[in-house]
């Protein structure tokens, strides 16, 4: 989802006040499922990556990243998600061959290029099928505010630029829950971005882990070109922000909804706008697999990643729950 004006830091807006009252029934609600929710085990460690605000703050990059680790370590990664944005409710293997977005969501097809990848609206369903599967350890791309599935190491990713917005609860602003509820529950922090503000962990113990985006190698290719960007994510200008510090130059930027499902007469005018100025469209990799099989051969995607600034500090974290188990 897009996060309104009003949840960010330093708002004037009277709005966060007047919705207040909806805050606080958020947090009834909330507390009573919690306590209603049955939590249950599987046979393999369990890794969360979430967050506490909606929207985006970079919870995949860094899923992706942490897997890469463990598979070089010789673990069977499994990734968990629910899905969001597609139809199917799984439990479901997410294959590249036969799934579309509108199917499993945009976020799984990412996962599923690197490590098996699993779609539950039950997370201790979902998992149970990864471990029959042969998973050693399952990633749980978000799902930290559900409790259905035992985790076994929780980490917490903020976006650095963004921080915790207002620190207000939904819908008055973009917490999920309280920062001291969700800093009980967590084994880490990981901040993603420049210049972070790290005022919501005074008096913290919890380990904090440092991060940045950088282009991927291969995207040299965009320094010094035009290019018209589009994105539908969460903060859509982090996107931006990085063609810029890529070397591209930035003719046109066009935001869309969070997870938009793009039509032909979407991309055929971006298509126009590119040629108008003789630019390439240029979009992320979230987006670009929501796009048609027509739409992509138009369309030049932005790949990242992700660089831990001490990547051993949480490499011996991440063993840490392995233990001395052996593994093949």
């Amino acid at each position: 989802m897009r996060a309104p004006e009003y949840w960010k830091k330093g708002s004037q807006s009277v709005l966060p006040t007047v919705l207040t009252p909806f805050s606080m029934l958020y947090a009834l609600i909330d507390g009573i499922n919690r306590k209603m929710t049955n939590t249950r085990s599987v046979d393999v460690p369990v890794v969360c990556i979430g967050n506490i605000v909606a929207g985006g703050a970079g919870k995949t990059p860094v899923a992706i990243e942490i897997a890469r680790f463990l598979i070089h370590s010789g673990w069977s990664v499994h990734f968990l998600s629910r899905g969001y944005g597609g139809k199917e409710k799984g439990p479901l293997r997410v294959s590249l061959d036969v799934h579309r977005a509108e199917d499993v969501g945009d976020e799984p097809l990412i996962l599923a290029s690197v490590a098996p990848t699993w779609i539950a609206s039950d997370r201790y369903a979902g998992a149970t099928k990864a471990v029959e599967a042969g998973a050693d350890i399952i990633l749980m791309d978000d799902g930290f505010q559900n409790r259905s599935l035992k985790k076994d190491l929780s980490l917490l990713v903020i976006d650095a630029g963004y921080g915790i917005g207002n620190g207000r609860l939904l819908p008055a602003g973009p917490l999920r829950e309280t920062v001291v509820s969700a800093l009980q529950r967590t084994d880490g922090v990981i901040v993603v971005g420049e210049k972070p503000d790290f005022s919501f962990l005074d008096g913290v113990s919890v380990p904090v882990f440092s991060a940045r985006i950088v282009p991927h190698a291969l995207q040299k290719e965009l320094v010094g070109e035009k290019v018209v960007a589009f994105a539908g994510i969460g903060r859509p200008q982090k996107f931006f922000d990085s063609l810029i510090d890529a070397g591209a130059e930035v003719i046109e930027a066009l935001e869309f909804p969070d997870h938009y499902s793009f039509k032909r007469d979407d991309i055929m005018k971006l298509v126009e706008k590119a040629a108008l100025h003789n630019a390439a469209l240029v979009t992320t990799r979230k987006d670009y697999v929501r796009l048609t099989d027509e739409a992509r051969m138009m369309t030049t995607v932005f790949d990242i990643d992700l660089m831990f600034e001490q990547p051993d500090r949480l490499q011996q974290l991440l063993k840490g729950i392995m233990g001395s188990r052996e593994h093949a």
